[in-house]
C-alpha cells in the first residue's frame, strides 16, 4: 500500500470525533480531564478511570457495566459488524472493491474500533452531544480523499450498534440507542 500523502496525515491528525467542550455544565474538570486523557490516547477506559469516573459522576454509575461490557467484547463486536458489511457488499473485500487490498480494509474495522470507543465516552458521560462537528467535518474530508466506501462504513456503525445492543438488557437497549444513533446519523451526512 502507498505511503500516505501530507494531506492524508494531516486530516488524521484533525479528524478526532470526540469533544466535551460542551460538558462543563455537567461534568467537573476533572472527569472531562479523564476523558479526554483516554481520547487523546485512543484507549477504552479502564476499570480504574471508570470507578473514578463514578467516583466523580454517581449518576453514571448504572451505565459503568454496560460500558466494560462493551469495552470487553469489542473485537466480537467488530467482527460481527465486518461480517455485515461483508454480507451486504460481498466483492467490497475483493480486487475493485471499496476495501481493498486488505490493509485499506482493516484500516476501516480499526474505525469501527474507534467508533465503539467513542460511542462508550458518551454511554458514561452520559451525553449524547459528544461528537465534534469539527473533527467529524475533517474525517468526512479525510474519507473523501481515501475514498473510503462510505456506504459500507454506515452499514458497519449499524452492526456495531446491532452487536452491542444485543449484548445488553432489552430495558437497557432504548437507553442507550442514541448515543449510536447520534453517530450513524452524523456518517449518513458524510453522502450529502
Amino acid at each position: 500500500m502507498a505511503p500516505l500523502s501530507e494531506k492524508v496525515r494531516e486530516l488524521i491528525q484533525k479528524a478526532r470525533i470526540v469533544s466535551f467542550s460542551t460538558w462543563q455544565d455537567s461534568h467537573s474538570v476533572d472527569s472531562i480531564a479523564l476523558f479526554q486523557a483516554a481520547d487523546d490516547q485512543g484507549c477504552y477506559l479502564t476499570d480504574q478511570e471508570l470507578e473514578q469516573l463514578q467516583t466523580l459522576s454517581p449518576q453514571s454509575s448504572q451505565l459503568l457495566p454496560v460500558v466494560q461490557l462493551l469495552r470487553d467484547q469489542v473485537s466480537e463486536i467488530v467482527d460481527e459488524a465486518r461480517a455485515q458489511v461483508i454480507q451486504t457488499f460481498p466483492n467490497m473485500t475483493e480486487p475493485g472493491g471499496g476495501l481493498y487490498p486488505p490493509e485499506r480494509a482493516a484500516a476501516c474495522w480499526r474505525d469501527f474500533w474507534h467508533f465503539l470507543r467513542c460511542i462508550t465516552y458518551g454511554i458514561v458521560g452520559q451525553r449524547t452531544d459528544y461528537t465534534s462537528s469539527e473533527g467529524l467535518h475533517y474525517m468526512q474530508l479525510l474519507y473523501q480523499e481515501l475514498q473510503v466506501p462510505l456506504d459500507a462504513m454506515v452499514v458497519g456503525l449499524e452492526g456495531i450498534k446491532t452487536a452491542s445492543l444485543k449484548r445488553v438488557a432489552p430495558d437497557q437497549s432504548a437507553t442507550l440507542a442514541p448515543y449510536f444513533d447520534r453517530l450513524i446519523e452524523q456518517l449518513k451526512q458524510f453522502r450529502d
